[in-house]
């Protein structure tokens, strides 16, 4: 059959019945998840959300224009696309202690040369450094790690690194405008680059020193990956999941204008963002319940749906306010849920065995997406007549995704056990 290699790997970190019980998998070394926490928030507060906060004293103090700044970033976010394939490739083979190492110095670097930019054609380039540090630094290299030292216990590990990369905005966001008032946004990026280089380096090199774990399929002819990389399922999940990251980030792009045209205040808006945000975090503790009751494909399909559900009532309810706000905090909690559908999208199909780089082959086109997402929302609202159509349209490219998810399934082998 077709599907027997796919098989064969979903039986990847499980035994036959033949063989007996599963064996107790070893205990994931010690201070490595405290580590990662810590540097996820670091590192998504200083490498992407710092930019949004500065933004307009960059522009007020340079002169450069806003969407240009904005394309910078936006660069760096393909960059990170890009780059994050062979850096999920060299994790597999190596781990992740000299690739986050490395990245978090980089990132220091590119920071600083941010703040020294003399011209916007090196401020763009120090963006692109920024993006390689990010793929070697954000969430891709924590999942590869902990889908490998932690095997089927993962899901509370990578709920704990997503929880902390959650309160990135709330802590860097603050922290960012107290400091561009006495040091503006020069001085506030050295302070910066100052904390990541403090914070996450050290962090990186005596954490993740622990041996890397053999995969367990290895051996296996598809343990590179490339056989499940060409796979039905795995093309469908990528397009699937690409589909409904369109429409998150789109909807956390698009909120704030929806709202204050629907006849919300700009503070009322901004408070039901931030409320959003919060049941996001929500929304991640309460995954690990999510995937104990539930199967991989159906698990998927349902919030996939959910997140349509929900961008589509923003796009229809009318109001009044509080209600409008209920709901962008349920669709924050489906937002929160997909992040960890992603995070554990390969090892629940595939095991773990090349994690990093197919794990980064289903994030890329969902990169690419977030970085266009602002400039596409802008320039579709108005000829599809306002940002309640968008999000009724967007609603659309839910039920497409949640589709092709449906074909998203792996055989297993017969006797194997899930995990």
């Amino acid at each position: 059959m077709a599907d027997e290699p796919y098989a064969r790997a979903n039986t990847a970190e499980r035994t036959t019945a033949a063989e007996g019980p599963a064996p107790e998998p070893p205990r994931p070394p010690r201070g490595v998840l405290p580590a990662l926490c810590l540097t996820s928030i670091t590192s998504w507060g200083i490498l992407y959300y710092a930019f949004p906060v500065l933004l307009s004293d960059i522009t007020a103090d340079t002169g450069w224009s806003g969407s240009a700044c904005t394309a910078a970033f936006s660069a760096a976010l393909l960059v990170s696309a890009g780059v994050g394939i062979p850096v999920g490739r060299l994790i597999d083979r190596r781990g992740p202690r000299a690739v986050m190492t490395g990245g978090s110095v980089l990132g220091a670097v590119a920071v600083l040369g941010l703040a020294a930019a003399p011209n916007l054609a090196v401020f763009a380039v120090a963006w692109l450094a920024v993006g390689v540090s990010m793929a070697a630094t954000l969430y891709q290299p924590a999942f590869a790690a902990v889908a490998r030292w932690w095997g089927p216990r993962r899901v509370r590990a990578l709920t704990a690194i997503t929880l902390a990369g959650g309160l990135a905005s709330t802590v860097f966001a603050p922290l960012t405008a107290a400091l561009a008032g006495p040091f503006g946004w020069r001085g506030s990026y050295l302070v910066l680059a100052g904390v990541l280089a403090a914070v996450t380096v050290l962090p990186h090199w005596l954490a993740l020193r622990a041996p890397w774990p053999e995969p367990p399929e290895a051996g296996a002819a598809h343990a590179g990956g490339g056989n499940v990389a060409r796979s039905r399922p795995f093309v469908l999940l990528a397009t699937a999941l690409t589909l409904s990251g369109c429409v998150v980030f789109s909807g956390v792009i698009a909120l704030v204008p929806l709202l204050t045209e629907r006849g919300l205040s700009a503070s009322t808006a901004a408070w039901a963002l931030g409320l959003g945000g919060a049941g996001q975090t929500l929304g991640r503790a309460l995954y690990a319940v999510l995937a104990r009751r539930t199967g991989t494909v159906p698990r998927t399909v349902v919030l996939i749906a959910l997140g349509g559900v929900t961008t589509l009532a923003l796009g229809l309810v009318p109001g009044p306010a509080w209600l409008l706000v209920v709901v962008a905090v349920l669709a924050g909690m489906v937002r929160g849920n997909v992040t960890l559908l992603q995070a554990t999208a390969v090892p629940d199909r595939w095991g773990s065995a090349a994690y990093g780089r197919l794990s980064a082959l289903l994030a890329a086109p969902v990169t690419v997406v977030g970085a266009l997402t602002p400039f596409a929302t802008a320039a579709l609202a108005g000829p599809l007549g306002g940002y309640p159509r968008l999000f009724a349209w967007l609603a659309v490219l839910s039920v497409l995704a949640a589709a092709l998810a449906v074909g998203t399934g792996v055989r297993v082998a017969r006797g194997a056990r899930r995990e």
